[in-house]
């Protein structure tokens, strides 16, 4: 997709990494792949104990748009995204996690949609797929629009999915907070402050999952929802006891 390397038009890509040697080097040659070639890959080592860096800094030599951080403590997912949000250099942001897989027209595609919709605020569908990223059938289709209370009952942005216009939401409004969901929690705080999010219903990732999380993360996901709806939403517990009846249907649903 051409040899453009301006700074209005690169994709600043932001992977946390900790303790992802098995995945690290096939996800930077993934990105490496994608037909839209103006990003910087921004690599934050949450202070692994395994070869995670050393594989960082092998891939880079040669590639001057592989970055490494590295952090001297571990501090979660939210932390290790804000370092790399906070020393992205590209108009645009995506969010891409070490497991994941992407499609090689991923970042062109998306790019072009978000242009055409002149949006700040980008997603796409995603498949789930088994601990080899093999689809599983199941997917997730991204609706045309999402606004914030279509989003407290629809959990439907994947984090790696999304890209946004840092010319229209500024870095302070997409630093992630320290607690559980952050993701999700980042996605709410942009649309509660009036952002629409725009979805692309094609499958452009897959999320790795291994078969051992799906059962155990029932309760988890409870808990978090709730938390979010009551620190995030600022919803009453009626109100949290409505968007969270509407979330579980669709959870349901979607596991059938």
């Amino acid at each position: 997709m051409g040899n453009d390397r301006s700074l209005e038009n690169r994709i600043s890509i932001v992977v946390p990494v900790y303790n992802a040697e098995s995945y690290i080097s096939e996800t930077i040659a993934m990105v490496g792949q994608q037909t839209y070639e103006n990003y910087e890959l921004i690599l934050v080592d949450d202070a692994s104990s395994d070869n995670s860096a050393a594989l960082i800094e092998s891939a880079a030599v040669g590639d001057d748009r592989i970055k490494l951080i590295k952090k001297a403590s571990n501090g979660g997912a939210a932390s290790a995204r804000n370092a790399g949000i906070s020393a992205a250099t590209g108009r645009y942001l995506a969010f891409l996690d070490a497991d994941d897989i992407w499609k090689p027209d991923k970042l062109e595609k998306e790019l072009s949609f978000l242009k055409e919709k002149k949006a700040a605020f980008v997603f796409t569908s995603y498949e789930f797929g088994d601990e080899n990223a093999n689809p599983t059938g199941r997917i997730v289709h991204a609706p045309t629009t999402l606004t914030f209370k279509e989003a407290l009952s629809r959990t439907v942005i994947f984090t790696t999915t999304v890209m946004i216009d840092m010319d229209v939401l500024h870095k302070e409004k997409i630093f992630m907070p320290q607690i559980e969901s952050e993701d999700t929690a980042t996605w709410w705080t942009i649309l509660k402050g009036g952002t629409v999010a725009y979805g692309l219903d094609e499958v452009l990732a897959t999320y790795r999952r291994p078969a051992k999380s799906l059962s155990s993360n029932k309760f988890t996901a409870i808990r978090r929802i709730w938390g979010l709806y009551r620190k995030i939403a600022g919803l009453s517990i009626a109100a949290s006891l409505y968007y969270f009846i509407g979330w579980a249907v669709r959870a349901t649903v979607r596991r059938l």
